[in-house]
């Protein structure tokens, strides 16, 4: 899957391909590939595309989008949600620090914002791979140092990735194909797969995160030994831009700039970290982060609530134009967002009354009611991508869905996927008929105004929340399922008793997301797949262990063209849709931001880059003049 490093932090999930060297005589990708054909041994090659050729050849100084001129200095405040309690990657169920400090890890290789699916070097010059993908050499930069002096080495690489398959559980799955790291000369490090033809495997090992073996192994100031599988407030040595410069546990953090930084000038870095300090404030209210931003207490502010977009920014510096609001367009992912339901349990094992439930979500009301009309629904696990499937299945998708046919709902292949319409009294009665047939067929009845089992026992559902402001959401779709007799019952907890419950499956239905990469590929097995289902803290977040489906991810994994992996996917989306797995919710298309007008960025932003902030963007001192000093 092509996921950035710092997604892959924020979120459990990640979203990016490495150009020819010497050896290779400067060719595209592409002609290396049959360079490689022919020799004994693999060509080295200075960057990844999972398919098609890469934009930039070897060499290139820069990338396109960036301000090679871009100020360096100034700092930026922003807002990160939640609390920490530790700066160690290794260890799961602890995103809100590491949604902070994904700047200062680096991994092999970095994205580039222009392309799909494109990495290039960061730590590693170079990369090697034979033609069936069945291991892959990456080889290190000479110049590549951590903070203390130290170069980073293959035992440093080695070592990140046992540590991260051992005590991290979605590295443990995403990287599980990789049997084997080994030493392969003094500066290049040769990971062998399980099995040949998985193209993507290559670039999911250049997105490691490298830690420093020396320093995890060593003893800290307390005279301690360090032990990376534990949680840490120890400022972790690392080799990035930046550095943990001060934090107050739990409330926020200081990153600086690390002047001698040995990446500063390599071409993948040109026009990047700009800001001296980069700070964040950590807040567990959304409506008080907001404040804070009207207030000057942070620049940035990436906007989630259609309500708060056309209610909350209606205040004197917005009309003054010292805020500024932007909204940038999403093109580089597509996202299921839903109301997942846990079908481990008994009561959401038949598809039936997980359709009914979808009936009952009267969308249109609520997006006109409480979203401002600005929401779209999502009809798709790709939504928002050209791997959604829509109308009927043909061509080479049909193929595809021809050899799980007899596994599948019938529907896949005779009728188009689309949610039950609301929005007027005539449409919500009618899907409330529906969702009641539904219930009915699957051995529900009313009985007392309740709906009751074969066993008598009432139909209850609890809606598990973490986030007090979606409440209202679930308080809006309370009342549809309360008319079928249905109990609901709706729980605000907070984040780590949160993070337990899903851990250990003790849900009945959360809302859940999962954003799509342009090329998705083994994140799918940890989304859907059988293996992820009994795994504590898995993606898989609603439990779906199916035959046919894990057909579909794997033949999505080894596809061989692009046209290939759109059809695979495709055929995976309709199968997903049918089973009726979730409520499907609302996507926007473009991300909402709002900043203090303190800064600058490139003319033509990257294509796949959305804001791309801070990443590209620089401190403006005379805008910053001119709208005065900060609160």
């Amino acid at each position: 899957m092509n996921i950035s490093r710092r997604h892959l932090l924020q979120s459990g999930a990640f979203v990016a391909a490495f150009p020819l060297l010497k050896t290779a005589a400067d060719l595209p990708l592409s002609t290396a590939a049959h360079a490689q054909a022919a020799a004994p041994e693999a060509a080295w090659t200075h960057s990844l595309s999972l398919f098609g050729d890469v934009k930039y050849p070897a060499n290139f100084k820069r990338f396109d989008y960036v301000n090679p001129d871009a100020p360096k200095g100034g700092a930026v405040r922003r807002i990160a949600v939640g609390t920490f309690d530790n700066f160690n990657p290794v260890v799961s169920g602890v995103k809100g620090s590491l949604g902070a400090i994904g700047d200062i890890f680096e991994s092999l290789t970095v994205s580039s914002l222009d392309e799909v699916s494109t990495q290039y070097g960061l730590l590693a010059e170079a990369i090697s791979y034979p033609e069936d993908y069945s291991w892959v050499t990456y080889r290190l930069r000479a110049e590549a140092k951590w903070h203390d002096g130290k170069p980073v080495t293959a035992d440093d690489v080695i070592f990140s990735l046992d540590a991260l398959k051992t005590y991290h559980p979605f590295y443990s799955a995403y990287y599980r194909h990789v049997v084997k790291a080994e030493k392969n000369g003094e500066r290049d490090i040769k990971f062998t797969f399980d099995a040949p033809g998985n193209r993507e495997l290559p670039q999911i090992v250049g997105q490691l995160i490298v830690l420093p073996k020396h320093w995890w192994q060593g003893t800290a100031a307390n005279g301690e030994k360090r032990d990376v599988s534990a949680t840490t407030l120890e400022p972790p040595l690392t080799s990035g831009a930046y550095r943990i410069k001060s934090f107050v546990p739990g409330r926020s953090i200081v990153l600086e700039r690390v002047k001698d930084y040995w990446g500063r000038d390599i071409n993948v870095n040109v026009g990047r970290n700009n800001f001296d300090e980069l700070r964040f404030e950590y807040f567990r209210d959304s409506t008080v982060a907001l404040e804070a931003f009207k207030g000057d207490q942070v620049d940035w502010r990436t906007e989630n609530s259609a309500k708060n977009w056309a209610t909350a920014y209606d205040f004197p510096a917005v009309t003054d134009k010292r805020v500024v609001l932007e909204e940038f367009p999403n093109r580089s992912s597509g996202i299921m967002q839903a109301f997942a339901m846990n079908i481990r349990r008994d009561k959401f094992k038949d598809a039936r009354v997980r359709h009914a439930l979808n009936y009952a979500f009267d969308f249109e009301e609520m997006n006109k009611q409480i979203f401002f009309g600005q929401y779209t629904r999502i009809a798709s696990y790709f939504e928002g991508t050209e791997l959604a499937s829509r109308g009927l299945p043909s061509g080479r998708e049909l193929e595809i869905l021809e050899t799980v046919r007899g596994q599948v709902p019938a529907e896949v292949f005779t009728t188009e996927y689309k949610n039950p319409v609301g929005g007027s009294p005539e449409n919500v009665r009618g899907n409330l008929r529906e969702a009641m047939k539904l219930l009915k067929e699957a051995g529900y009845q009313v009985k007392d105004r309740k709906l009751v089992g074969k066993d008598g026992a009432p139909f209850e559902i609890e809606m598990l929340t973490q986030d007090p402001s979606f409440e209202r959401v679930l308080l809006f779709f309370k009342p549809s399922l309360e008319r079928l007799g249905i109990t609901v019952g709706i729980r605000t907890v907070d984040a780590a008793q949160y993070e337990n419950r899903l851990r250990s499956w003790d849900f009945d239905v959360v809302v859940s997301s999962w954003p799509e990469s342009l090329s998705p590929g083994n994140e799918q097995r940890e989304f859907w797949g059988s293996q992820a289902a009994a795994k504590a803290g898995s993606r898989n977040v609603v439990g779906i262990a199916d035959p046919a489906i894990d057909k579909l991810i794997e033949r999505v994994i080894f596809t061989k063209d692009r046209d290939d992996l759109v059809a695979a996917t495709k055929a995976l989306d309709r199968v997903l849709l049918w089973h009726h797995f979730v409520v499907p919710q609302w996507t926007y298309g473009k991300i909402r931001t709002a900043r203090w007008d303190r800064f600058g960025h490139p003319d033509e932003m990257p294509k796949y880059g959305m804001s791309a902030f801070p990443d590209i963007w620089w401190f403006d001192k005379a805008k910053a003049d001119k709208i005065g000093k900060r609160s």
